[in-house]
Order: structure tokens, then sequence, then C-alpha cells
């Protein structure tokens, strides 16, 4: 599958993207959604000083974590719009230019989920959770170097510490079997392994580009597979009926009959790539196709 591209064209205000990656025992689900703002101090606390012995450049900017679990499809999002979340509510934290903060956001007064962290409960049930942050700062040249000192060290080396483990195990209720670092590229990589062992190895390069280039156009044209063209965040995927399959996949028209049972199976691999783009934040438009029209031209209308 290769590297992910890098994030210069998706992230220009050179934000460091993270995750804590934390990988769940037995399919057992975190009892808390989100952590009372004393424990997502504690939680933050620990992340800064775990980043900061990983990479010291970490030490000199501010801190801002999302004491909240996720999908990694929510975090692998066009315009990472939960980081981007975290950069705005530090932009409206008090304390600016008066050194590194850590700054968590838990729940609210009322002990409830705030929206900016609220999980799609439709996405809950895997077994990888991901607690997001951003180290973010003036200093462009601090920030660079903590960038490509994230990038080149965690995958690698980037466990948390053991304490750490144990209180994001605690707080959010859950059995963890292992907690780690993760920049998002890292998240990202890990995650097109997955894809292609599940069999969707075709579809990465659509996600990936959603994701890290998503004013860029990048098409599925891979036969058996549907046929999609994705740009600016939207996907729109040939819907064929029978005879407009038939005659872009190649088939004899007089065995189109035979072949009912293959259409029914191309149409729930159809559904199954709109899912997955879906809960990735990429809106899914299908396009209707019928024999004799250009489905191409269709899709890039």
């Amino acid at each position: 599958m290769g590297q992910p591209r890098t994030m210069s064209n998706s992230n220009p205000d050179m934000n460091a993207l993270g995750v804590i990656a934390l990988e769940l025992a037995g399919g057992q689900q975190p009892q808390q959604a989100v952590l009372p703002s004393d424990q997502a101090g504690e939680l933050a606390a620990l992340v800064g000083r775990d980043l900061a012995k990983l990479v010291p450049q970490a030490s000199g900017l501010d801190l801002v974590l999302a004491a909240a679990h996720f999908d990694p499809a929510e975090v692998l999002r066009p315009g990472w719009p939960i980081h981007r979340r975290l950069k705005e509510l530090q932009a409206r934290a008090p304390g600016r230019n008066q050194g590194p903060r850590v700054l968590a956001f838990g729940s609210d007064a009322k002990g409830e989920v705030p929206l900016p962290l609220q999980a799609d409960p439709a996405l809950a049930g895997g077994g990888l959770r991901v607690v997001p942050f951003v180290l973010t700062g003036n200093d462009m040249g601090l920030l660079q170097e903590a960038r490509d000192g994230l990038e080149d060290v965690l995958l690698a080396n980037g466990m948390a510490q053991p304490d750490t483990a144990m209180l994001a195990q605690s707080a959010f209720g859950a059995q963890i079997e292992h907690a780690r670092y993760f920049t998002v590229n890292d998240l990202a990589a890990m995650m097109a392994m997955q894809y292609d062992n599940q069999g969707l190895a075709a579809l990465w390069p659509v996600l990936e580009t959603a994701m890290f280039a998503p004013t860029e156009e990048q098409w599925l044209d891979a036969p058996p597979e549907p046929l999609l063209r994705c740009v600016g965040g939207e996907a729109r995927m040939a819907l064929f009926d029978p005879a407009g399959w038939c005659a872009y996949y190649g088939h004899e028209p007089n065995a189109c009959d035979r072949l009912q049972r293959i259409y029914e199976q191309y149409l729930m691999r159809q559904r199954q790539m709109a899912a997955v783009l879906e809960a990735h934040g990429v809106d899914v438009l299908y396009v209707h196709v019928h024999a004799g029209q250009d489905a191409k031209a269709l899709l890039a209308h």
C-alpha cells in the first residue's frame, strides 16, 4: 500500500496532529465516552510528558487533547474536523502567549459529552479507539521539528508509558491491551493495511486523496470494482441498471440474465464501499447510468 501522502497540502498551518490509539481487549467497549475535567487534565499531563520524552521539542508547544475516544474513521476525514475543532478550542482558551500550555477538553458542566466530542454511535464496536491530540504553537521552526520528530519516532517507539495507559484504562473503563501514540499519517498507514486485509485495497487511493489532497480528483476505475470519482469530499458512484452494468463491464448481452447473481454481488460491493466512504466523512452521490450512456462523462459532470 505504501506510505500515505504527506500532510503539507491538507494541514497548511503545520500543526502536529496525532492520536492515542487504544487497542481494546476482547471486544469490550469503554464504559465512558468522555472524561470529566479533572481526569482529562491528568491524562493530558501524562501525554505531554510522554511526547516530550519521545520528541523534546514537544515540550515547547501547546498540547491540546480531546479526552474522548473515536473510531479511526472519524479522525481520518477530509479537513481533519476533530483536530480542527481542537485547534479552534485552543485558540479561544486563556493564557495565550504565556508559555506552552496543556489543554484538555472533556465533559461539560452537566457531565455530558459536548457536541465536538460526540463520537458516532454507528461506528462504535471496533477493537481500536483513538483519542485525538494536537501540538501547536507560533514558532514554526519548533513546530516543524516536532512534526518531523513525531513522524520519525512514534510508529516504531510510540508506546504510552505504563501509568498513562493505566489511567486511560481506568478513566475510560476499558480493558486496554496496548496504548500507543500515532501521527495521523501513522494511523492512515495502519488503516491502509487493514483495508488491504479486508479486500478494500482498491478503495484506499480514493480515501487517501480525500484526506490528504481533497481538492484533487481521484477515480476508482478497476473492473470489476464499482466505478466512482471523488473530488472535494464527495464521491460520485455509477449506479448501473442490469443492462448498463452488463455493457460497461463487457459481459455478453445474451449472458446478462445468467449473471444476475454476479450483478447482485456487485451491488453489495457498492454498498460496502459507500459505507466505508461515508464513515470517513465522504458524501456518496449515486449517478444512474443506463446502457448506452457514457458513465465516466456522467460522473465527471
